[in-house]
């Protein structure tokens, strides 16, 4: 795993992105165009076993033609990392093992709270928010690293 600068080098100018917000049961998958501008929901995938979940996450990447991936670190508001940031660490580990692309933890801290509230301003039902919410979270994750690699 990479360094947000280290990893900003390795992707080059035009490149797609894939941004994961891990989770226990769901993983939300989301994408980023060439020129690293928007983040866009893709899916969320439900997580039966990790050989199913990485093949269908290299199947993304082949399809995709992507560059690097972005793994959300869900930190405690306080800055201390618990036992989630030790899954994602643990995911982002297994995923750098079975795909040589560069692969980068991104601070998530607010993601999965702003993904409810911007699907709560928008007119969506409470089953269709919960049903996209991990979607939504990986593509806030995005979003903000492609924000800051563009800076």
């Amino acid at each position: 795993m990479e360094d947000i600068e280290d990893f900003k080098k390795s992707i080059g100018k035009k490149s797609r992105l894939l941004g994961i917000d891990p989770g226990k049961k769901r993983v939300g998958i989301a994408i980023s165009d060439e020129n690293k501008l928007v983040s866009t929901p893709l899916k969320t995938i439900e997580k039966k076993n990790n050989i199913d979940l990485i093949n269908e996450i290299l199947e993304i990447i082949k399809e995709n033609n992507i560059k690097g991936i972005v793994v959300g670190n869900p930190i405690n508001m306080d800055g201390s990392k618990g036992s989630s940031s030790q899954s994602a660490k643990d995911f982002a580990k297994n995923l750098s093992n079975n795909i040589s692309i560069p692969i980068v933890m991104w601070d998530e801290r607010l993601s999965s709270q702003a993904a409810f509230n911007l699907s709560s301003s928008l007119d969506i039902n409470t089953s269709k928010k919960v049903e996209k919410l991990d979607q939504n979270a990986a593509s806030f994750i995005l979003q903000g690293a492609i924000d800051y690699i563009k800076r």
